[in-house]
């Protein structure tokens, strides 16, 4: 018998965001931390704090070609937002110079808690 995961459970949520750029620059390479900024502006629309800080992005990988892959999860798998999720990172990027492409991954393993977040983040929610 074929053992199930949490996505086996959760039908309705798309678990990626896909995008190909006409990207012919491969010269320029994309940093991470020009990534980080851009994800830094999407918030938690629970939480006022944004995916990067409450420790959302497990992941950031970025190639020669200047395609872009993220791993992400969510604070609760039962998130209404989470199909949109994956989407909002995905496009908080596509304004980077010289992309060629990004996805964006949801992922459940390992689970998010609250030792993945930022100190910011943690000052900001109060939580110690």
């Amino acid at each position: 018998m074929e053992e199930k995961k949490l996505e086996d459970f959760l039908p309705n949520k798309n678990s990626s965001y896909k995008k190909n750029f006409n990207n012919l620059d491969t010269v320029s390479k994309i940093k991470e931390e020009e990534v980080i900024e851009c994800i830094k502006t999407v918030m938690d629309p629970e939480i006022p704090v944004n995916l990067y800080d409450l420790g959302l992005i497990y992941e950031i990988l970025i190639n020669d070609n200047n395609d872009v892959k993220i791993k992400m999860t969510l604070t609760n798998p039962n998130c209404p937002v989470a199909g949109t999720m994956p989407k909002s990172v995905g496009k908080s990027i596509e304004n980077i110079s010289n992309l060629s492409s990004i996805e964006v991954s949801l992922v459940w393993d390992p689970k998010w808690h609250k030792d993945l977040m930022s100190e910011e983040a943690k000052l900001a929610l109060d939580i110690f």
